[in-house]
């Protein structure tokens, strides 16, 4: 058998992604997705941009500390100081990497930087060596690429490569290629740029046009050894690459690219459900690979194909990608071990104390429900490791309401380990009674800007999944609850968002600076 081009994975969930209007994420929360990324089996893990604020700073710093397994990897401008910050932060990295970048479109030169050709290249080369002094690791990405003219970006990219540049990036900075395109850009660079060879090919594509994917599976194609992406897709505007999709489309075709990744796809589902579950953006049913859609058969041809052999109308295995094919698998008679091992075939790695946790909650739910679906296992897992420490913990609520008529909510809810309750007739149906109830309880006031709901799995006892956003002094706060009863999931949603409100300003991450 033929042996398989390594294509490297370049993950910027935590830098680019959280640029995704809504994903900000806080230190504790990054921490948590680089874990998993290192699980996941991605080389290079973009934690941010350092000199962007000192909460982008701290979680690099912090990432790069904690990371083992995968290079992690902090953006600077062609500058002294972002490149001297972005080394300050990755100094105790096992393999550090500084990514600099700098505009070379001809509309990046004339309205943004107001520079001529020879002063981008002059500055280019400068930031490279400058980082190459720092450390041995050094990518460079010039901005917009798929809008510059083919013949300076093969100047800047021999100039930078000459310079010390370990990888060249081509970023399709405004999803304006095409795959035809890109394919053509990424040959150029392997025919005309004389130390090509030297240097590592990436590409990073955004999804504008839809085309994120096509356009690194069309740059690999053409010789491309570095996929920059992001999980689920998250990213500025439309999003970026998706990790998911790119990976199995690698690996599904690897008679037609001859290229694979080391990445452990088992995870794919968990990690997706992760990011998912933190940055509160959900992955539409019909997503590929991780929607809930993904492996799911409806018509009776395609059902009955699937039967007579799986591969008619399956081109993978759901098993491959995290998932399993069979739904229901527990009850309430269900012991402990059953779901330890349901909950690791998940994807979950549960320690003693979680698993005993896990198994009550289990059991109540069981109580409640005829039917336990793995979308039902997972949420327990995912409601339970998001958990930040609580200072309003939800007890039970009593609601009397009639259609045209304002409702009365009995809240009760446990603080310091009390039992405080509040009755409000107020709000303009239960859920706004039960948010104004909440108010009222803890002296917190919030402005709801977001709320959604969705079921977690089918049937008529499915669990519901109520998502927030709540605003309080200019800052955001999310908040998840799942429960069957969708009352009861919306309060434990508004709580979850009061007590990141109430433990105060966190370290935030901010979008890129330009």
């Amino acid at each position: 058998m033929t042996s398989q081009r390594p294509i490297r994975i370049f993950d910027t969930t935590l830098r680019d992604g959280e640029q995704s209007p809504g994903a900000s994420m806080n230190l504790t929360e990054k921490m948590e997705i680089a874990q998993s990324l290192v699980q996941l089996g991605v080389d290079i893990i973009e934690a941010g941009f350092p000199i962007a604020s000192p909460g982008d700073f701290e979680s690099v710093r912090e990432i790069a500390k904690a990371v083992r397994g995968a290079a992690v990897c902090g953006l600077a401008r062609c500058n002294d100081a972002d490149i001297d910050r972005a080394w300050e932060a990755l100094l105790h990295a096992e393999q550090p990497r500084i990514h600099v970048f700098l505009a070379t479109s001809s509309i990046h030169r004339e309205f943004k930087l107001r520079m001529n050709e020879d002063e981008v290249l002059a500055r280019a080369v400068a930031g490279v060596r400058r980082a190459r002094n720092l450390c041995g690791d050094v990518e460079f990405s010039p901005e917009d690429a798929a809008r510059t003219e083919i013949d300076f970006l093969c100047r800047v990219v021999e100039a930078v490569i000459d310079a010390g540049a370990t990888t060249v990036n081509i970023p399709d900075t405004v999803g304006y290629a095409t795959p035809l395109q890109m394919h053509h850009v990424i040959r150029s660079l392997k025919e005309r740029v004389a130390s090509i060879d030297r240097a590592v090919i990436s590409v990073h594509c955004h999804d504008d046009l839809g085309l994120a994917v096509a356009n690194s599976l069309a740059a690999v194609e053409a010789g491309a050894g570095q996929v920059e992406c992001t999980i689920n897709g998250l990213g500025e505007r439309a999003g970026n690459c998706s990790l998911e999709e790119v990976v199995m489309a690698l690996r599904t075709r690897r008679d037609y690219y001859g290229c694979d990744t080391r990445i452990v796809t088992q995870r794919l589902v968990p990690t997706s459900r992760l990011v998912a579950n933190i940055t509160g953006i959900q992955v539409p049913r019909n997503k590929a690979i991780v929607g809930r859609n993904a492996f799911a058969h409806e018509a009776g041809i395609h059902q009955d194909g699937m039967l007579k052999e799986r591969r008619t109308y399956e081109i993978m295995r759901p098993e491959d990608v995290g998932l399993e094919r069979t739904d229901l698998v527990l009850g309430k008679h269900s012991g402990r071990a059953a779901l330890a091992d349901r909950a690791k075939a998940l994807g979950y790695q549960l320690s003693g104390d979680q698993l005993q946790t896990l198994f009550e909650r289990f059991k109540a739910l069981a109580d409640r429900k005829k039917e336990i679906y793995d979308g039902d296992i997972a949420a327990l897992c995912e409601e339970q490791f998001s958990e930040l420490p609580e200072q309003f913990a939800f007890e039970r609520y009593v609601l009397s309401c009639a259609s045209g008529s304002t409702p009365t909510v009995e809240l009760h809810v446990r603080q310091s380990g009390q039992t405080k309750s509040v009755s409000v007739t107020a709000g303009d149906g239960p859920i706004d009674g039960i948010f104004l109830a909440i108010e009222k309880l803890t002296g917190i006031t919030t402005v709801c800007r977001d709320f959604r709901v969705q079921a977690v799995t089918v049937g008529k006892d499915a669990q519901a999944e109520v998502t927030v956003e709540l605003e309080c002094n200019g800052q955001v706060q999310r908040g998840r609850g799942v429960s069957t009863d969708s009352l009861e999931a919306s309060a434990k949603a508004f709580l979850a968002a009061v007590n990141r409100v109430a433990l105060g300003p966190q370290p935030r991450i901010h979008p890129q600076r330009a």
